[in-house]
């Protein structure tokens, strides 16, 4: 741990850690070694550890600001790995800010940074960084599968996996470590029976975790991008399935300009919806070119492509879609996935079903952890050195490759880390957290 943050851990801090107020409760949390003494300062003699207990609550110069609920947590077995007391005050913000302003008048307290409870948490060995990956994104999710993939994260349900990995990892390198200590007696000689074989079964596991649906779809939402030519219907479209009137539509073409994006929840599974330009040879001006530019970028990132244009012609994969269908003009499709009329809602119930259904089938199912693409690159490298391990002879060899492994391991779960990977992660967590 780099000095600057070891002489961090050693300051007491607090924040408020529920809602804004006004509230019903407010929730003042303090952790770190002088937490005791703040709350005696406060509420006077420590509680009986880990029991709620009634307090009025005072300032250094006696008045009282509240009457409220305390509990002490001696560490190092507390959600930090620290001493931590909470305050459940009155949740207006007087109260609150009257108790703020007190505890920061007492020597040596400090308000807390962004996820700095939780940063300790992972310091002092609470969580690892897989599981503090799975509350960031507990605290971020909207909708409820990404609730469940974020509560197995956190629960600790990948991490336990590669501890597993990791120790059948150091089982193997103990019996090369065999190999290579009696190397010159007659006993030993050669890779243990098997050996091959157990490293391709660890390495099978590795990767049907690595064949998972991944967070990126769950965690920013299933990518739909609605393309065509101009005056196809794809604003009306995209208007009536995120249910808003969030892009203007008229019978000019090129009246989309740029790329417009929705995130919506259907059917609990997280959308985001792409109205784009429309797609033709040659643009209008300059900034419909600009538009059309954007348009084909969308296409190349999307999940899915609704496809309005004439049948055929759109990108690999796309959905045909047969929109207007409610008018005697409207272009005819052979063989359309869907026939709708954002006018009349003929047809977009039956589309909302399959996109649902096809979301859901690129997302991990309900309440399985659901791999980022940083865990996806350490088990890609691990799975790499693995293969390697089990092509090699000499077992010297064999072994750098399995402590190569057990290194992707041990930087997924956070044993090996930088700053900077540190504090992009924990800035995602409010202040309290």
């Amino acid at each position: 741990m780099p000095p600057e943050e070891m002489e961090q851990m050693g300051e007491t801090i607090f924040a408020l850690s529920s809602g804004s107020p006004p509230a019903a409760i407010a929730v003042v949390r303090v952790s770190g070694p002088g937490a005791g003494s703040a709350l005696r300062a406060l509420a006077g003699p420590l509680p009986e550890p880990r029991k709620a207990s009634f307090r009025t609550i005072r300032n250094t110069a006696d008045d009282i600001l509240d009457r409220a609920l305390v509990l002490w947590f001696p560490g190092p077995a507390t959600a930090t790995g620290e001493d931590l007391a909470e305050l459940h005050l009155h949740g207006g913000r007087a109260v609150v800010g009257a108790v703020e302003f007190a505890l920061e008048a007492i020597p040596g307290l400090r308000r807390a940074a962004p996820g700095e409870f939780t940063r300790r948490a992972f310091a002092n060995g609470r969580i690892d960084l897989a599981e503090a990956e799975g509350l960031a994104d507990l605290l971020a999710a909207e909708t409820e599968l990404q609730r469940k993939s974020a509560i197995a994260l956190a629960g600790g349900s990948l991490s336990r996996v590669v501890e597993a990995w990791r120790e059948d990892l150091l089982r193997a390198s103990a019996a090369i470590e065999a190999v290579l200590d009696f190397a010159d007696e007659d006993d030993v000689s050669g890779l243990p029976d098997g050996f091959a074989e157990d490293l391709e079964r660890l390495r099978g596991g590795i990767l049907a975790w690595l064949d998972r649906p991944r967070a990126r779809v769950l965690r920013e939402g299933f990518r739909v991008v609605l393309a065509g030519p101009p005056n196809t219907g794809k604003s009306t479209l995209f208007n009536a399935l995120v249910e808003s009137e969030a892009a203007i539509t008229a019978p000019v073409a090129g009246t989309t300009r740029d790329v417009l994006s929705r995130p919506v929840a259907l059917s609990g599974a997280p959308f985001v919806f792409f109205d784009t330009a429309g797609l033709r040879e040659s643009a209008g001006d300059a900034i419909e070119a600009i538009g059309i530019d954007r348009a084909h970028e969308a296409l190349g990132d999307a999940d899915l492509v609704l496809w309005l244009g004439d049948e055929g012609e759109g990108p690999a994969g796309a959905w045909e879609i047969e929109p207007q269908c409610d008018s005697d003009a409207h272009a005819v499709k052979e063989q359309p996935r869907h026939r709708v009329s954002a006018r009349t809602g003929e047809g977009l119930d039956t589309l909302r079903v399959d996109l649902v259904e096809t979301a859901r089938a690129a997302m991990p199912r309900p309440g399985e952890a659901a791999l980022n693409d940083r865990q996806c690159g350490f088990l890609e490298e691990a799975a790499h050195r693995i293969a390697s391990a089990s092509q090699h002879s000499d077992p010297l060899l064999v072994a750098e490759e399995l402590r190569l492994a057990r290194v992707a391991f041990d930087s997924l779960l956070g044993r090996t880390t930088t700053e900077d990977m540190l504090d992009a992660l924990f800035g995602r967590f409010c202040i309290g957290k």
